[in-house]
């Protein structure tokens, strides 16, 4: 029986997550020392599928250009589509370039437009995630599918639940995420009275680039932070 198709005994699994956790170790380690020498700055989400032709892979450009020369460096998940167009309007734009790569088995490849020296690989999505949300003074979120939902809900839970700092959590045009917002609204905290309506608070909806800027200036004024350590 091939190795890979065989059952592994229960001492045998047991074995293999031991040792898998000095590679998580590893992860940590690498992205802590590497993410901590780069500066503040903002994590772009959005959909791996998006082409360079879209609206909005065009308006992430603009999105990753405008913080770059506000003072924030931009990370992105590393591959194609949106993370691709944020990684390039922040290299355009003279800025610090971040890519958090994550091997999967479709979809993801490095980008073209990440600096050199700031492009780190992750096996595993829960460290990775922990770079995004440690080094970010802010989220600006691109249409999406299923892991953009991940971050941004992972994002709102954390600063819901204090495990995190508050920072403004941004999520880019209208036609998208409105209806989400809506059932968020009516269901979720009209109907059900699951969450608290201060828990929106720090979640901004808009259609420009323009818009994002003036929303992390003024967050990051009013909290006294600069983008600059």
């Amino acid at each position: 029986m091939n190795k890979e198709t065989r059952h592994k005994g229960w001492n045998e699994i047991k074995t293999n997550d031991s040792w898998a956790i000095f590679k998580i170790m590893g992860e940590f380690v690498n992205g802590f020392e590497s993410m901590s020498k780069i500066g503040p700055c903002v994590s772009i989400f959005g959909s791996a599928r998006t082409k360079p032709n879209d609206k909005y892979y065009k308006l992430t450009e603009k999105v990753a250009r405008t913080i770059v020369e506000a003072g924030y460096g931009v990370i992105t998940g590393g591959g194609p589509g949106i993370m691709e167009a944020g990684n390039k309007g922040a290299h355009l734009g003279g800025g610090t370039s971040v890519g958090l790569n994550i091997d999967l088995p479709f979809e993801q490849h490095d980008n073209p437009y990440i600096d050199s020296d700031k492009s780190l690989d992750f096996d595993y999505f829960f460290v990775r995630k922990v770079m995004f949300v440690k080094y970010s003074q802010g989220f600006v979120v691109m249409p999406g599918g299923f892991g953009t939902l991940d971050e941004l809900f992972e994002a709102i839970t954390l600063i819901q639940t204090h495990k995190i700092g508050k920072f403004p959590i941004i999520l880019v045009g209208t036609d998208f995420w409105e209806g989400l917002l809506d059932w968020i609204k009516n269901t979720l905290l009209d109907t059900f009275s699951n969450i608290s309506a201060e828990d929106l608070d720090l979640i901004h909806l808009v259609d420009t680039e323009d818009e994002v800027i003036d929303i992390l200036e003024s967050f990051h004024e009013k909290s006294g932070l600069s983008p600059n350590f």
